[in-house]
This record gives C-alpha cells, structure tokens and sequence, in this order.
C-alpha cells in the first residue's frame, strides 16, 4: 500500500483526487494540504511514501520552494509534481528541487496512478516528451548568449524580484501583495524589464527568468 500525500491548493481538487486515489487497491491517501509549509508539516508527522505536490499556490509556500526543504529534511521522500505547466522550464526547476516525477494535471487517470507507483517504488516518471524537453533545455544552457548577462546585470534589484515572483506564476496582484507595493508599481517594473531584455510578453518573460536560475528556493 502506497501512502499519499496531497497538497493543491484548490479544495475540489483535493477532494476529486482523494476519491479517485482511494479507490485504488494499492493507495491510501492519508493526508491533505493547501499549500507547501502544511505539506511539510504533514509529511514529516505522516511519513508519507509519495507527495504529490502541485506547483503554483500563491496563498501560500509555493510546490518548488517546499519540494527543495521536504526533500533536504526527509531526503527519503518521494515528491511527484502534479501541474498545469507544461513548460520545460519549471520541469527543470522540479527536478533541480528534488521531484523524483512530473506530470500534469489533464494526464489520464490511470496515468498518474502509473505514475505515483513509479516514483514510490524508487523509479523517476516524465510524461511523454519531457525527456525530449529536458534534452533541449539542456542544450540551450549551453549556448547561452553572453550578452542575455550584460542585459540582465543593468536590471535593479526591485526589477529582478519582480522577474523572480513572475517566474514562480505569480499575477500582478500577488506580486504587488507580496512585496508591499502597488500593481501599478508591478506593472512599471515589467515594462521596464521588457525593455531592457528586448521581450515583447509576459510567458517570454517568465521564460527568460527561469532559463537565468531566477526561481529560487528558500533554503538556497
């Protein structure tokens, strides 16, 4: 019996897989959590065998931030991303944070119960094509355009917590409550940094914060 741990921040959600889950022979669901400092807390009382851990909760600790410390203070647990973002670079962040899998959220069923039984049996788990998504960011990494670094050194500090928050999927709104500023103060510093880094939308944004290591956990 695999035991389980969710943490989403949507109730529904929460509920529809613990109905789901615990209908299976081999998965018992024994705890739930709406956001990453609970999951921590749960997972060391519990000693869950999986979490499955979704990423963007802004009403709380956000998955990857809590992925990096449950895997430094229960380095035995296994953590599987159940996202929305299908973009290899929060794929790279989960791994870099310690997730033993990903996979998303519109994924058949039987699917993630493949899933949850891979990484609880010591095995990592991508969905299809990710691997090819991994290759590739690996191979951009490597070729890199100096230049992104000239272009990023002459940002304030103000703009490069913007750009962080942006990359965790973060809105306006949440940024501006987490840094004690105004949305219209938000809006400014992105368009200021879509000037200086010649980006025209925020997903190229969000994308070029990831790419430069900007989603950082807080254990780092």
């Amino acid at each position: 019996m695999i035991r389980l741990l969710i943490c989403d921040d949507h109730a529904v959600v929460r509920s529809g897989l613990t109905m789901l889950l615990n209908g299976r022979n081999e998965i018992e669901v024994i705890g739930e959590a709406s956001e990453g400092d609970e999951a921590i807390a749960l997972a060391q009382q519990l000693k869950p065998d999986v979490v499955l851990m979704d990423l963007s909760m802004p009403h709380g600790k956000d998955g990857m931030t809590a992925s990096a410390e449950l895997k430094k203070l229960m380095p035995e647990v296994n953590i599987l991303i159940l996202t929305m973002h299908d973009d290899e670079q929060y794929l790279f962040q989960a791994i870099k944070a310690g997730a033993s899998g990903y996979i998303l959220k519109n994924a058949p069923h039987e699917e993630l119960v493949a899933a949850i039984g891979a990484v609880a049996g010591g095995d990592a788990y991508l969905y299809p094509s990710a691997t090819k998504k991994l290759m590739s960011q690996f191979i951009h990494q490597q070729n890199l355009d100096p230049a992104d670094d000239h272009a990023y050194q002459q940002l304030s500090e103000r703009e490069k917590e913007v750009l962080s928050w942006l990359a965790k999927g973060y809105a306006n709104k949440e940024i501006a409550q987490q840094l004690f500023i105004s949305v219209k103060t938000v809006e400014t510093h992105k368009s200021h940094l879509m000037e200086k880094l010649g980006l025209k939308t925020r997903p190229e944004l969000i994308k070029y914060a990831l790419q430069k290591g900007l989603l950082q956990f807080e254990d780092e």
